[in-house]
Formats: C-alpha cells, structure tokens, sequence
C-alpha cells in the first residue's frame, strides 16, 4: 500500500471533518447524552465522523474503521482507522475553543500514522511511525525537563470519576499535595500532543478509549516522548492507564507518585 496515498487520505480527513466543526461551533445544535450524565455528544460529532468515515471508506473499501461514534465496522483487515471525530466535546457544546479531530492508522495491530487538528487553533500535529512528528510541518521534540519537581502536568478525569474510578481522585491528590502546576484542558489528545511540542512535560490519565490516544500517542512517542501504563510497562492504546513524559528522569518519578494509595 502506498503510504503516501494513506497520508493524503488520513490529512484530508482531518482538514474535512474539521471544517465540519467550525460550521457548527458556536450555532445552536442538538446536545445529547451517552451512558453519563456529563458525556455528552452533538450533532457536530456524528457529522464529523461520517465526513471521515465517506472519505475512508471511498479511498479504501476493504479497510476497518473504528470510531467513537460510528462503532467498529468489523471487516477483516490488516488497516484500522480509529477515529475521534471530536475529542473535547463538552468544551466543544459550551463554546471553548480547545478541541480537535484525531484520526489513527493501524495496520497489523501498529500505529503506524497519526493526525490531531485543532480547528479553531488551526494548530495540525502529525506523525509517521519513524519520521518524527510535525506542528504545521514544523518537526517537535518533548521538553527538556529533568525532574518532576520543575514540571507542568496536564491530567484529565473520566467519566464517572465521582466514584475514584482506577483511583483517578487519589492520582490527581497525590500530584497536587506535591505543589506541583496541573492542568485539566478536556482533551486527552490535545494534552499528549501539549507535551510532545514541548508545552507539558507530563500527563497521566485512566480509563480512556483507543480513539483518545491512539493518534497522539504516535505524535508524541516520535516527539521524543515515553508512553507506558502506571507500572512502567509498554503501553496498549487498548490499555485502561495511560502515562507519558519527555522520558527523562520525570517518567520514573510520575510512576512512583501513582504506585500510592
């Protein structure tokens, strides 16, 4: 398969289905409700994930999509798309201004090509497995950062997150009683994307879904950066921890902050 073809396909997407995001923001549409109370979902998310899923699927019958909305589509194949059509949705229907689309590439079980747009910042991150990752076509590097004590943290909660889910309220104490910044911002993909251009050195978060992180997981990993579950262990965008830093002296730090109860 051609990549250059994937590319193309996997930014046009992107630009797209932003484009569908700006026609709706700030306009009165209809806002509706998942499992939770405060999991929300609009009529800009189910647009913007059937303007990627058409363009996908012209290009590239044969392959998988998997997306937030939309489901799995279950054909076999080697390529998985996985999509967020809109990450950052509750700032989305409350008029802020940080959200994005995030669109992955597996192929064979391996991210191999990532793509987070923030349409109103009009900021593209992208990265090919091996080639490093780009802002605006700019490469990025993670910061320099040594120690967890100098650092800026960025951490988002789950839904459900009243119940100390995976000890999400504990985490998120035992970073503050260290007096150290952190930020909330309501997207996990624009926070891991923050750290790969160097904006945040840290960011832990628990139960996320694959199409969260499986596009700045890439970017930030070819950014420099280290991504492993709480333990330190390799990580699965299917895994339900996630932690990722610049990969100096911080990420062990971070580990044994969150090994406490």
């Amino acid at each position: 398969m051609e990549r250059e073809k994937l590319k193309d396909v996997l930014l046009k997407a992107a630009v797209e289905a932003a484009e569908v995001l700006r026609e709706y923001y700030g306009r009165d549409f209809k806002i509706g409700r998942k499992k939770s109370y405060n999991d929300l979902v609009t009529e800009a998310d189910y647009q913007s994930e059937k303007k990627i899923t058409e363009i996908i699927s012209n290009n590239f019958p044969s392959h998988n999509i998997l997306g937030e909305e939309g489901g799995n589509r279950n054909l076999e194949s080697d390529f998985l798309w996985i999509i967020d059509p809109l990450d950052g949705t509750v700032n989305f229907a409350h008029g802020i201004q940080l959200f994005c689309v995030s669109i992955a590439l597996e192929f064979r079980r391996e991210i191999i090509m990532g793509v987070v747009y923030s349409p109103l910042t009009n900021e593209l991150f992208f990265a090919e497995k091996g080639k490093g990752a780009f802002l605006n076509d700019v490469p990025i590097k993670v910061s320099k950062t040594e120690s967890l004590k100098d650092a800026l943290l960025v951490t988002g909660f789950p839904y459900g997150a009243k119940d100390n889910i995976g000890n999400c309220i504990d985490h998120f104490v035992n970073f503050v009683k260290l007096g150290l910044p952190i930020r909330r911002l309501g997207s996990a993909a624009m926070d891991i994307c923050y750290l790969a251009c160097g904006r945040f050195d840290g960011f832990w978060e628990v139960n996320l879904n694959p199409w969260d992180v499986a596009a700045s997981v890439l970017i930030a990993s070819e950014a420099g950066g280290k991504v492993t579950d709480f333990t330190g262990r390799e990580f699965s965008i299917y895994d339900k921890e996630i932690l990722v830093t610049n990969g100096r002296r911080i990420h062990d730090e971070m580990i044994e902050v969150l090994s406490m109860r």
